[in-house]
């Protein structure tokens, strides 16, 4: 089965916490602050696997969490570092974060590689908060949360060189013919259900990667027959060969044929048009064929959608009648054209909206009257306290202070003895 699309969630590990000890040796009465520092949280890594052609893996396997670190020990040792996750995918595979829409990674290359998600940093022990002040501090972090995303994966084939057009125009045939692939070939529409690469050489020492991108239609942009689900394997390829049905057999016209390939092209993505085009005139062994040609380059003159007039060739993939210059033309094109980025999601914004900074908390109340704290900074301070040793509780109250939070609550109507909540941690308020 080909799957190009799916929907994971991914979890980095947590930094190991660090530990509350002192030194104590025999003659040392005073030996002063040992705990060590937690380990890192592992990272989350996509990494290219030529082998891999389909991100079929990731159907049954939609969550991956990587390693805690290990927590500080005493006499000042660090906690062991967890090792990263790595998850292998295969090559043209684009990382977007469902949450913002933004592309994370896009791997392309056979030794690409990304970190998706970071581990935290390891929780400092308390030797690192003695002070002249407070030479024993029972005060220690836990390890910061490792980072947290869902994203989806996209693939868009590595092609070069891909060919678009109705069904049973002869698209499969073709590139049957021209490389070693091996994709079905029938006589009924939608025959081909997905993307099919083959390898094109030429007796000079050219290459190219050649697609065969399953059949559009008339409105396939806004999802019909086979959707829009194939037109994004479009965007990676350099140069377009548009296979027309010359022959006429199913009642079509060529040149609207034409039209609606380019406009669904269009739809999905203006840029797309704006790529080198090559007109394939197919099946021209067929009795009508040479007239319906001489008829499309006449309504060709009229074309508006694309910037150029595309250059036609006559061929036919079942006899190989003029595939030859075709090759040739295509392998030209692509020596002069560069590739072209993959391009970020447009995200929709209007003219009065305005950029603001996120607040470090945010504080609302429940209907039995307790305050609730939250906000991604102010939780995050939070997971890295240690509430089971008393200082370390006093250290992040004089935090929440500092970032506003007494005042906050005392401007709020917040009085002596209301219960505020963190998560799941509840403490009383005292003005």
């Amino acid at each position: 089965m080909f799957v190009d699309q799916v929907k994971i969630n991914l979890k980095a590990g947590n930094g190991g916490n660090g530990m509350v000890a002192f030194r104590r040796e025999k003659f040392v009465p005073n030996g002063g602050p040992a705990g060590g520092d937690g380990g890192r949280g592992g990272n989350i890594i996509f990494q290219v696997d030529e082998g891999l052609r389909t991100l079929m893996d990731f159907r049954y396997s939609r969550k991956f969490k990587a390693k805690n670190g290990g927590n500080g020990a005493i006499k000042s040792m660090t906690g062991r570092g967890a090792d990263d996750t790595i998850i292998k995918v295969p090559q043209g595979t684009t990382v977007l974060n469902l949450e913002t829409g933004e592309i994370m990674a896009d791997l392309v290359a056979s030794d690409d590689s990304a970190v998706i998600a970071k581990g935290g940093r390891g929780g400092r022990g308390n030797i690192h908060f003695a002070s002249p002040k407070n030479p024993a501090p029972e005060i220690a972090e836990n390890g910061e949360p490792g980072q947290e995303f869902e994203v989806q994966l996209e693939l868009k084939v590595l092609a070069d060189v891909g060919l678009v057009g109705f069904p049973s125009v002869g698209k499969s045939t073709l590139l049957s013919t021209v490389t070693s692939a091996k994709p079905k070939i029938a006589e009924y529409h939608f025959t081909t259900l997905v993307p099919n690469l083959g390898m094109v050489r030429l007796p000079d020492g050219r290459d190219f990667v050649m697609a065969d991108l399953p059949g559009l239609i008339e409105g396939a942009a806004t999802g019909v027959g086979l959707g829009f689900q194939f037109l994004r394997h479009v965007e990676r390829t350099r140069v377009i060969l548009h296979l027309i049905d010359m022959s006429g057999l199913e009642g079509r016209n060529p040149y609207e044929d034409f039209e609606k390939i380019n406009e669904e092209l269009k739809t999905y993505d203006p840029d797309i048009l704006k790529r080198p085009q090559i007109v394939v005139a197919n099946k021209m062994d067929m009795p009508d064929s040479a007239d319906n040609l001489a008829q499309f380059k006449e309504d060709l003159k009229q074309d508006k959608l694309l910037a150029k007039t595309p250059e036609i060739f006559a061929v036919s993939a079942l006899t190989h009648d003029g595939l030859t210059p075709l090759l040739g033309r295509t392998a030209d094109m692509l020596a002069e054209t560069p590739q072209f980025p993959v391009k970020q999601p447009e995200v929709a914004t209007t003219a009065e909206y305005t950029f603001k900074p996120a607040a470090e908390f945010t504080l609302t109340q429940d209907p039995d009257g307790t305050w609730v704290l939250g906000g991604e900074k102010l939780e995050k301070l939070f997971q890295m306290t240690d509430i089971n040793h008393d200082e370390s509780l006093l250290r992040f109250a004089r935090q929440m202070r500092g970032m506003g939070v007494d005042d906050s609550l005392r401007d709020h109507g917040a009085k002596n003895g209301d219960s505020v909540k963190i998560g799941d941690f509840t403490f009383e308020y005292m003005a």
